[in-house]
């Protein structure tokens, strides 16, 4: 609920609320909208795989070989599209910080937590930690 009882759902839009006159939200239109492009690739080709898979191995406590292996297989391509888009940037978007790191590192940050290999993508390591810094995160791995 916001201060004057409306409700809002959705955590991207929620963050775009919170971020709206932020430095976290670019002022270049173009940049503003590769931002949202994030976004919403997170909700769609980023989340239902890697969060999934770790909600079922933290919370369900099911072994690796129970998860089904596209899920898998996609987070692990979600987490692989993170990493060239990183290779040489230090942020998803422009020369600073935004929205869709910070919605982008969550679940990344706890990858690992889901089964998946972390260790063989240095980029998205350097920018977990970039973004941990950031923000005051404690480091999650």
């Amino acid at each position: 609920m916001l201060e004057d009882g409306r409700p809002l759902a959705q955590s991207n839009a929620i963050l775009m609320y919170l971020g709206e006159g932020t430095a976290l939200v670019p002022p270049d239109a173009y940049d503003r909208a590769r931002m949202a492009e994030w976004l919403f690739w997170e909700q769609y080709s980023h989340e239902p795989y890697v969060a999934v898979a770790r909600f079922q191995r933290v919370y369900l406590g099911r072994a690796q070989t129970e998860v089904d292996p596209r899920l898998m297989q996609r987070g692990g391509a979600a987490l692989d599209r993170l990493e060239d888009a990183l290779e040489w940037r230090a942020w998803l978007v422009g020369a600073a910080m935004t929205l869709a790191d910070i919605a982008l590192v969550a679940y990344t940050r706890m990858a690992a937590d889901g089964g998946f290999d972390l260790e063989g993508r240095p980029h998205v390591r350097r920018w977990i930690a970039a973004v941990e810094t950031a923000l005051g995160l404690e480091t999650y791995a």
